[in-house]
Order: structure tokens, then C-alpha cells, then sequence
């Protein structure tokens, strides 16, 4: 085959294998973001606080200072300090466990049974736990494609996608903002779908979460490793 047409039928098997390993990232974040989104509609229904919205907890942490509430101000703080906690140990996790989601994912599954099977007189302890396990599953995927991408919270996503869409307005091409609809329709599913479940099950719905978590672990061992370790985290 001559020299020409070899390079042509690796550039096109190249571009082929680009395009499905983004739509596989795509599926993925989609997927984490329903396991996001059906978390935080249970804990809020359930507990009466975010799981993973740390832009409202902090709205509600701001008015619990100016009103002196000190134990919303206590809760709320902590809830932020387990956020942060559980983003560092994702990093750290998945490091250790080779830049593989599935370690990773059973952890978080793990946290979420542990959420949901505490006693009622523990929902303080439980709701830490939960948020701890949601800064977790920031580290299944960081990006996909170069693009930065959000599996818990959605404000950055739609500012991104609005942004981009002024853009596109005027004319100008840029990258696939469309992605940035990915972990918002997620998350927006998979509220509706956790809202269910609470109704159903109250804090014991994190069960379902937890289900969830282990089978996502498990789907991606279909992920090539390669493709994983661009997703997550450095």
C-alpha cells in the first residue's frame, strides 16, 4: 500500500478512535452526574441540607453567620470542610489505585451504604459522610477532551454554555459546547429520579445510590485504562 494512503487510513483511524473515546467520557460523566444529582435530592429531602451543592450551602452558611445560628453555622461548616476533604482524597484514591475508576467508585459506594444504613438519631454523621463520598466522585472525571467538566455541581457548566453559545452567535467556532449540557441534564435526571426514591425510602434511598456507584465501577472496566487515566485526574 503506498506511503500516502497508510498515513490517510491512520489519520482516519486516529480521528475514530478520538470521536469514541470522547462519546464514552461523554456517557461516563453523564452517568456520575445522575449518581450526583439523585444523591443530592436524597440527602436534601431527606436530611434537609445539600450533598453536593456547595454554592447553596454556602449561601445558607452566610445567612446562618449574620443570623448567629450556631448550629446551622457548625453543620454547614463541616459540610464544606467534608466537600473539600472528599475532592483531596479522590485525587489522592485514585492515584493510588492507578488512575482506575473502579477502585474509586466502590470507596464511594461503600461511604453512601455507610450513609444510608446509620440510625435516624444520625443524620448529622450520615450527611457528612454522603458529602464526603460526592467530593469523591469529582476525581472519576476531570475532563474529556481538554474540556473541564463538573460532575456534582452545574453553575460553571451552563455559564460555560452560555458563554459559549454568545459566541457561537457572533459566528466564532470554539470547542463542543455542547458537552457542558452533558452533567447538567444528569444531574437534573438523576434529582428527579433520587426525589423519587427518598419519597419511597427516606435516607435509606442512598442504598440505591450506593447500587448505582458499584455498577458504574463495574461498567467501567470496559473502559480502556489509557482513556481512563486522560479522564481523571493527574
Amino acid at each position: 500500500m503506498p506511503r500516502r494512503l497508510v498515513g490517510k487510513s491512520n489519520k482516519t483511524l486516529h480521528v475514530r478512535v478520538r470521536t469514541l473515546r470522547n462519546r464514552v467520557g461523554l456517557a461516563f460523566v453523564a452517568s456520575l452526574s445522575v449518581l450526583a444529582g439523585m444523591t443530592d435530592a436524597i440527602g436534601f429531602l431527606a436530611v434537609g441540607d445539600f450533598i453536593s451543592f456547595m454554592s447553596g450551602n454556602t449561601t445558607r452558611l452566610a445567612v446562618a453567620i449574620a443570623e448567629g445560628d450556631t448550629r446551622v453555622i457548625v453543620r454547614l461548616g463541616f459540610v464544606v470542610l467534608a466537600f473539600v476533604a472528599g475532592n483531596a482524597l479522590g485525587v489522592v484514591f485514585g492515584r493510588w489505585g492507578g488512575r482506575r475508576a473502579l477502585p474509586l467508585l466502590l470507596l464511594i459506594s461503600a461511604l453512601l451504604c455507610t450513609a444510608g444504613l446509620l440510625p435516624p438519631q444520625s443524620q448529622v454523621a450520615a450527611l457528612l459522610t454522603a458529602v464526603l463520598a460526592m467530593g469523591m466522585v469529582n476525581a472519576a472525571v476531570e475532563q474529556v477532551n481538554g474540556l473541564q467538566v463538573g460532575l456534582t455541581y452545574v453553575t460553571g457548566a451552563l455559564s460555560r454554555f452560555g458563554r459559549s453559545v454568545g459566541r457561537w452567535l457572533l459566528g466564532e467556532k470554539g470547542p463542543n459546547w455542547r458537552l457542558q449540557l452533558v452533567p447538567w441534564t444528569g444531574m437534573l435526571i438523576g434529582a428527579v429520579v433520587g426525589a423519587g426514591l427518598e419519597s419511597r425510602l427516606g435516607i435509606q434511598a442512598m442504598l440505591c445510590s450506593a447500587g448505582l456507584a458499584a455498577l458504574l465501577g463495574l461498567i467501567s472496566l470496559k473502559i480502556p485504562r489509557r482513556w481512563q487515566r486522560d479522564y481523571m485526574p493527574e
